[in-house]
């Protein structure tokens, strides 16, 4: 890769200046101009998401429509010359007309002002018409799920919530798949969460979905974000205040499913004309039954032992995190902010685990009877200093963020196992052992950003970035012998990992007629040191990668519109996989590390078509080389089960997604959605065998909404994940059916809603082998119906600005943080 730079930058740089010459020559050949306005409710108060539509005066055909936003403000942008009405609809109000105006060399900008929508009385009796967003959208590089007004987010943790997502599955360990593939880069409000796939979970558990105001679905990132994430990234957006003034927001919740949930959350917002100041808390209290049951066989040349491993745990779980920052405007363009935000997530579990053990199916020759027990501690706290400058009218901008952050960790299992002979009688004496696996990680991040407008219809985007990670990992396995705890040295192990990332990129975007075209590039270079102290290996990588990308679209007319992408990503090991200690789950099953992984990468394409901004359909497909995966094999020797990663040759993922939001009547709606997939999965040796696997498989999401009037909501949603293979892995199939309802009092003030979660209780979890030589099936099920009530109140000015969404300097280094489930 390293030989091939020199070719690629003046590839890119001649397709730049291709497309800034023919740009430049289109605008100084054709005449544009600008129509803009704003939307008023019937109150005088802003009007989002209102439609409004461009239309050739001669005979009120449409050329363009567009939406307004949050501040009720519209534009048309390179209208080319001619006389032109602007027509505002909206369900229950008046149809509006203004205009016309000429489009012309004497004349480019139009500004319509203020337009005040009248309410329709002819709109239908006892409903209420409200203005909000559609709880899907698609925009040209992204889907956008509107969570806000969700009432089965209230009482769901971000973690629910995405199961719940259109392409995303989410499995019983917390990993997040996007359209079959794993990979995922999860930011918060553009911000990194520092966190490992696992400790992510954590996370997301301890975040409450009334807290989330929309999840943002990108399977194709440009050169601007990180290159990380094979299958994209999602990013969650929480709710913002808005304007001037003081304002907060107070909910507390309790569930019930087999055991007792709770949560609550308080965010306030204070805004001046020099400063912003904000802070929320939430905090989650969630306990939980499971129920695992492991069949197996173990094959040797010699016989066969039959495994049927039972384990009953409970787990009680405490999530809190906060966030407190302040933005000082040095003037109108000129910001310089700081931030704060941590989390703690603590947890104990108890298990009991039965195995029996026999020679033949469904006889026990013996048993191991094992109370295992264990507790878990994580912390992490993030600071971030940043700046943003808009340097002229014409919006250069230049951004600035420095962070640092530490993560501490420590999880502590013990493990008492006791084993019976046929009929339940001491067989041997109780082998008890425990370990402890205290972590730290530590952050350091800067990053650079800066926006140049060429013209109104080209802008570069050009930024630096640099990483350095340090995480000590130390394993600690003890023997209880003679009443007395012994380390085990050939068990302990102490794993130290460095890493550094540089990465600068270029992003240039043009649009001409009804084509929008982008092209970026993104150059990363790598440096890593793996130090497993205690077995003396280390493992040394320093590697440069490019990753380019494009995006092409166009609007074949007014309904019809398509697009295309194609982008280079790669994903980096977790630091906790590269750490080859062994993590007992008890005395029969583990999960090994491995010091050797390598990073994985990936070349996607994307084709695009949207009919009336309603129907979206994609077609995708990718490759992997080095895909990392899970891979869940049996040590015949030890009559042992264990996970560890491994680098499969490749990874083929084809995808077709359609997507279609219907209005049946104006107080009933329906948001549909269907992936379809086919992962195919490809290594030249496991267990001394070529390996090859593929499935056809597809995810269907549909949410019914019901607004009886503006205070009164009812929703219900289902999904179903059909049979897939990742990996190694066979899953079944998985289905579930949410409902849930909202009412309103004291002007839309207090909030109640109930959601009922996997109302039939179809939700479980099935794994067998696609490898012919293992013999297992591993049967999981959890406490997944649970009944919610939260309760909501809204206090203060309503008209709060909120806090600027950042996004930080380290966003995919910390969510490779490794810690225990």
């Amino acid at each position: 890769m390293k030989t091939k730079i020199y070719y690629f930058f003046p590839l890119l740089l001649s397709t730049l200046l291709f497309f800034f010459n023919k740009a430049q020559a289109q605008n100084a050949a054709v005449v544009t101009g600008e129509i803009s306005g704003k939307v008023l409710d019937e109150t005088q108060k802003v009007f989002p998401y209102a439609s409004v539509s461009l239309l050739n005066a001669k005979d009120s055909s449409s050329v363009r429509g567009t939406l307004t936003g949050d501040d009720g403000v519209y534009e048309f942008k390179s209208i080319q010359a001619g006389k032109y009405l602007v027509a505002i609809y909206v369900v229950g109000y008046q149809k509006m007309v203004k205009g016309p105006y000429q489009i012309g060399a004497d004349r480019r900008l139009h500004a319509v002002g203020m337009v005040q929508m009248v309410v329709d009385a002819k709109q239908l009796k006892g409903v209420d018409i409200v203005k909000q967003k559609p709880l899907i959208e698609r925009q040209i590089d992204k889907t956008v799920l509107n969570i806000e007004n969700s009432i089965l987010a209230t009482g769901n943790t971000a973690l629910e919530i995405l199961q719940k997502s259109p392409g995303v599955t989410v499995d019983k360990d917390g990993k997040i798949a996007l359209r079959g593939k794993q990979g995922v880069t999860v930011m918060l409000d553009g911000k990194p969460t520092y966190l490992s796939a696992e400790q992510l979970a954590n996370l997301l558990r301890s975040t409450e979905g009334s807290a989330i105001q929309s999840i943002e679905l990108i399977t194709n990132p440009s050169a601007k974000y990180d290159a990380a994430g094979n299958s994209g990234i999602i990013n969650i957006k929480l709710k913002k205040n808005r304007n001037f003034g003081t304002n907060g927001t107070i909910s507390a919740g309790a569930g019930y499913g087999t055991y007792h949930k709770a949560n609550g959350g308080l965010n306030l917002n204070h805004r001046e004309k020099k400063f912003n100041i904000f802070g929320n808390a939430d905090y989650g209290l969630n306990k939980r039954f499971g129920e695992t049951d492991i069949v197996r066989v173990n094959n040797t040349a010699e016989d066969q032992t039959y495994f049927d491993q039972t384990s009953h745990s409970i787990n009680t779980r405490k999530n809190g995190n906060f966030k407190a920052g302040m933005d000082y405007f040095i003037n109108d363009h000129h910001t310089l902010g700081f931030f704060v935000n941590g989390y703690r997530s603590t947890r104990k579990s108890a298990a009991d685990v039965l195995t029996l053990i026999g020679d033949q199916p469904g006889k026990t020759d013996s048993s191991v009877v094992a109370p295992n027990t264990g507790s878990s501690k994580y912390t992490g706290i993030t600071y971030n200093l940043n700046y943003r400058g808009t340097l002229d009218t014409l919006g250069q901008e230049i951004s600035v963020d420095a962070d640092y952050s530490r993560y501490n960790g420590n999880e502590d299992n013990i493990f008492n196992n006791m084993f019976k002979n046929a009929v339940g009688q001491p067989l041997k004496p109780s082998y008890i052992f425990r370990n402890a696996a205290p972590s730290t990680v530590k952050i350091w991040g800067a990053k650079l950003d800066y926006t140049y407008p060429i013209n109104k219809d080209m802008k570069l985007d050009l930024g630096l970035k640099s990483s350095f990670v340090n995480t000590d990992n130390n394993f600690l396995y003890e023997n209880f012998v003679q009443e007395q705890w012994q380390n085990d040295v050939t068990r302990s192990n102490r794993f130290v990992y460095d890493e550094n990332i540089n990465a600068a990129y270029a992003n240039f975007k043009t649009k001409f007629k009804n084509t929008t075209v982008q092209v970026g590039l993104r150059a990363e270079q790598t440096n890593s040191k793996g130090n497993s102290i205690t077995e003396s290996k280390i493992v040394n990588r320093d590697y440069i990668n490019l990753f380019p990308s494009v995006f092409i679209n166009q609007e074949l007319s007014k309904d019809h519109e398509v697009g295309l992408s194609y982008s280079r990503r790669i994903d980096r090991p977790d630091y906790g996989n590269l750490n080859p200690f062994i993590s007992y789950l008890d005395l029969y099953s583990y999960r090994q590390g491995n010091p050797f992984l390598k990073p994985q990468f990936t070349n996607a394409f994307e084709f695009s078509y949207s009919f009336k901004k309603s129907l979206n359909v994609t077609l995708g497909y990718s490759h992997t080389s080095d895909v990392m995966t899970d891979v869940l094999l049996t040590d015949t020797a030890k009559k042992t089960i264990f996970i560890s990663i491994q680098n499969l040759a490749k990874q083929d993922s084809y995808n077709l997604n359609l997507s279609y939001p219907i209005a049946i009547t104006p107080w009933w709606s329906t948001n549909n959605n269907l992936t379809t997939y086919y992962n195919s999965f490809q290594a030249p040796d496991i267990l001394g065998a070529e390996y090859k696997s593929g499935r056809l498989a597809f995810n269907l999401n549909t949410t019914q909404s019901l607004t009886l009037n503006s205070s009164t909501k009812f929703e219900w949603s289902g999904y179903f994940q059909s049979k897939q293979v990742y990996g190694t892995l066979l899953i079944a199939a998985q289905y579930g059916v949410d409902l849930g309802a909202s009412k309103s009092f004291l002007d839309n003030k207090l909030n109640l809603k109930f959601s009922a979660n996997d109302v039939f209780k179809l939700q479980k979890s099935k794994i067998t082998s696609a490898l012919p030589s293992q013999n297992y099936v591993v049967n999981e099920r959890w406490e997944s119906q649970v009944f919610r009530l939260t309760c909501t109140y809204r206090f203060g000015s309503k008209d709060v600005k909120g806090a600027r969404q950042r996004s930080s300097s380290s966003e995919t280094e910390g969510r490779r943080v490794k810690s225990g489930r």
